[in-house]
């Protein structure tokens, strides 16, 4: 799991290649860590031309749904556009932990490494 910060006025689709190129994911067995990933699922906040193409550049499958404005969406797989309510659910359980939904660190770091330690007390 990886965390970027930003700020509050900041839309979060301008993060994802700085999210993208923090994670790795350890393969099961001998080798390099996956920093790509298979798919990014993600709502139409996403759905602008250089996120697309920055995926696309990168070989990664997206499943995003287009704005209005952006015409049809003809390969747009819905059955895993549902699998998105994982993520929702994530940060649901995350703003359970009050320090977290009020923000009381006004720095980064300590914000940081607050949201890591509640992340690891959900998985454990």
């Amino acid at each position: 799991m990886a965390f970027v910060l930003s700020g509050g006025e900041r839309h979060e689709s301008k993060y994802l290649q700085p999210l993208l190129e923090t994670g790795a994911v350890i393969r099961a067995g001998r080798g390099r860590p996956r920093i790509r990933p298979d798919r990014l699922v993600g709502d139409k906040g996403y759905s602008y031309t250089t996120v697309r193409k920055y995926l696309q550049a990168r070989g990664i499958r997206i499943t995003i749904p287009r704005r209005k404005d952006q015409g049809d969406d003809l390969c747009f797989d819905a059955m895993v556009y549902k699998q998105r309510n994982k993520v929702e659910r994530l940060v649901n359980r995350l703003k359970g932990f009050r320090r977290i939904a009020t923000r009381y660190d006004k720095r980064a770091a300590n914000y940081q490494g607050w949201l890591t330690l509640a992340a690891i007390l959900l998985w454990l």
